[in-house]
């Protein structure tokens, strides 16, 4: 599979698809359009080793929704990623089985060694 969930509007994907390349043989999902499936964000979760990986605490409304205050569990982390798209840390990129998580400066250095790998 060759894939990346974005955010469409978010000038660090777009930035990072461009340092990636533009990854064109790539299917795109813009994620506040189409949001990430159960099926597919269950399968990201046995690459990534936990929802919480997947997540965003960056996302506005994990304040306004009061979750700094809440211990999430793993199903918790699971229903708010799929009832909300903010949370979904963005972008995730998959190349085959390899997941890569996010807008960190060694996500982004590892997908593009396994792109030109």
């Amino acid at each position: 599979m060759r894939k990346i969930w974005y955010l469409n509007s978010c000038s660090t994907c777009q930035r990072i698809i461009n340092e990636l390349g533009g990854l064109e043989d790539f299917e795109h999902q813009n994620i506040k359009e189409t949001n990430i499936s159960a099926k597919d964000l269950d399968w990201l979760k046995e690459k990534a080793g936990s929802y919480e990986a997947l997540f965003s605490r960056r996302s506005m409304k994990y304040r306004a929704w009061g979750l700094h205050e809440k211990t999430l569990t793993e199903a918790d982390y699971r229903k708010y990623i799929l009832e909300e798209y903010t949370f979904l840390k963005r972008p995730v990129i998959v190349i085959g089985e390899q997941v890569f998580v996010g807008n960190a400066k060694k996500e982004v250095e590892a997908a593009k060694e396994a792109l030109n790998g």
